[in-house]
Order: C-alpha cells, then structure tokens, then sequence
C-alpha cells in the first residue's frame, strides 16, 4: 500500500518545493485584518460581551495577520516550525487517504510513505489545535463567571486569553478561504498536466491576495456576501477540511481570473466579486467557529485525571 502512493506524493512534493517562494502570506494584512473584524462584528448575541466590545473587535482585528509576523528571518526555529501550518496540498494529502483527524496520526503516515509533513502542510490540524484552545478559554470564562468568589483579575486574564486565541485562529481560517493555499500550484502551475495553459511563473499568489485585494476590496462588498451565523453541527475537523475542499475546487478560477489579466489594477467585474466572495467565507467560518466554541464549551467534560 504505501509504494502505491509513493511515486506521486513525491512527484507532487518535489514540483511544489521547487516552485514554492521563499515567503508567501495569505491574504496580505489587508484581507486577515478585514476577514477578523468582519467575524468579531457579526458574532450573534449568545456570545459573551466581552468578545462582542469595540477592544475585542479592534484586538481580533489587529491579529488577523499574526502568525504572518512570525515568519521572519530573525526568529529562523519560529518561522519553519510553523510555516506548514499556513496551507495543505490537497493533491498529496488525498494520496495518503482519508485524513486522520490527530495531526501526530497524519504525520507518522507521511513519514510512513518518506515524505515530510512541511512539503504537504498542517493548516486543518494548527486550525482545530487553536480552535479547542479557544473553546477551552471559554469553558474556563464560563465558570469564572458563575464563581461568585472568583479573583476579577482572573476572569480578565481569560477573557484576553479567549480574544487572542479568537484572532489567532482568524488566520488560519482566513488562509483556508484562499484557493491557493490548498494545493501544489501554490504560485505558478506546478503540475506536470496543464490542459488550460495556466502560467508557470511565480507571482500569482501575491498579486491575487495581496495588491488587488488593498487596492479593490472593499469591506461593505464583503460584508453583503457573509452567510448567517451559525453554530457547525456535527464533527468540526470534517466541516472544516469540508471548507477547504471546497477551497480547492477554485484553484483553476483563479488562475482563469490571472490569465485573463483580472488582478491587475482594477480587475474586473466578476474578479472583484469572486474576491469578495472568497474573504466573505473566510469571515462567515471564523464568526461560525468562534460561536461554535462558545456552545460547546458550555457542554460537560470528563475529568483530566
């Protein structure tokens, strides 16, 4: 079984390690900052206050872009550990089979197969590791909140601790909405089969995300585009590789958009409302996630020891 897939996992990981850029980040400050504030805004009013206030949306805002911050040259250990984090390629993921819902499981079948978990990505994995820490804040807000004894000081340090954990999550979330963080033609047609001539060259990635998202998108478009709030029912790993899978079907659009010259200056029509569309499921995830968390963490748990 596992020399079955070896031959294409390799081939996929190869074309996409020799062809991923050095630094590449998803969305730009712009699109993570506009996907944060859009979910805080929004979030229903069963959701605490305190993660509803104009300080929350400001600080949840302001770490859209966090783990960005962390890919510098000057913290090396920091920026591999946790590049990975960023994107999954589906290609070579699907190879392996289902997807294990334990990232320790996921990586000890990559390894299994001699292939390296930071060539195919951990981005569903970091994403449900940062959602349970949220959940587990709020379930330790809510019984500080009913302890009439409880040090003030204390229901404050986790209140900023369920804020920070919201926005953290927001970039993962946010990278999940772009396309390009899905798969090996992570910025330039990097697959060998190439039947609708799509560019082979770097540069795709930051000129969707980056540029043509600060200079056309405009957070009322946005906005109109979000869905309902809604808690996820069912098992949150699956609705969320779910949502990246759905991610993965508009890779060929966005290299359709770029070959026909749709993110250069002010695009066009349909660029702009595919845009538009693509941060607005970003923002409607993440209010829908941190909800989520805020239900179940109401809901009993086994003792730890």
């Amino acid at each position: 079984m596992r020399n079955r897939f070896r031959r294409p996992i390799s081939a996929c990981t190869l074309v996409f390690t020799l062809s991923m850029p050095v630094s590449g980040f998803g969305w730009g400050s712009e699109g993570h900052r506009m996907i944060n504030r859009l979910a805080a805004q929004t979030l229903p009013v069963e959701v605490p206050a305190f993660l509803r206030s104009d300080a929350a949306v400001s600080e949840v805002e302001y770490l859209g872009p966090e783990p960005d911050r962390w890919r510098s040259h000057g913290e090396p250990e920091l920026s591999a550990a946790q590049a990975p984090e960023h994107f999954l390629d589906m290609e070579p993921a699907d190879a392996l089979g289902p997807l294990p819902r334990k990232r320790l499981d996921f990586e000890a079948e990559v390894f299994a197969h001699g292939e390296r978990p930071e060539k195919i990505g951990l981005q569903p994995w970091e994403t449900l590791e940062v959602w349970q820490r949220l959940k587990a804040a709020l379930r330790e807000y809510r019984r500080m909140a009913a302890d009439k004894t409880a040090n003030p000081n204390d229901l404050r340090a986790v209140e900023q601790a369920a804020i920070f954990y919201a926005g953290w999550l927001g970039h993962y979330v946010g990278d999940g909405s772009q396309p390009l963080h899905t798969t090996v033609n992570y910025d330039g047609w990097a697959l060998k089969d190439n039947p609708k001539g799509f560019s082979t060259e770097h540069g795709i990635h930051w000129r969707f995300e980056g540029p043509f998202v600060a200079a056309n998108i405009h957070e009322a478009d946005v906005a109109k585009d979000m869905t309902a709030p809604k808690a996820i029912s069912g098992d949150i790993f699956d609705s969320y590789v779910a949502y990246l899978r759905h991610s993965a079907t508009l890779v060929d659009a966005v290299y359709a958009f770029d070959k026909a010259g749709a993110f250069a200056n002010g695009g066009t029509a349909e660029s702009r409302a595919f845009t538009d569309e693509r941060l607005a499921a970003g923002a409607s995830e993440l209010r829908d996630l941190i909800y989520t968390a805020w239900e179940e963490s109401g809901k009993p748990v086994a003792d730890r020891y």
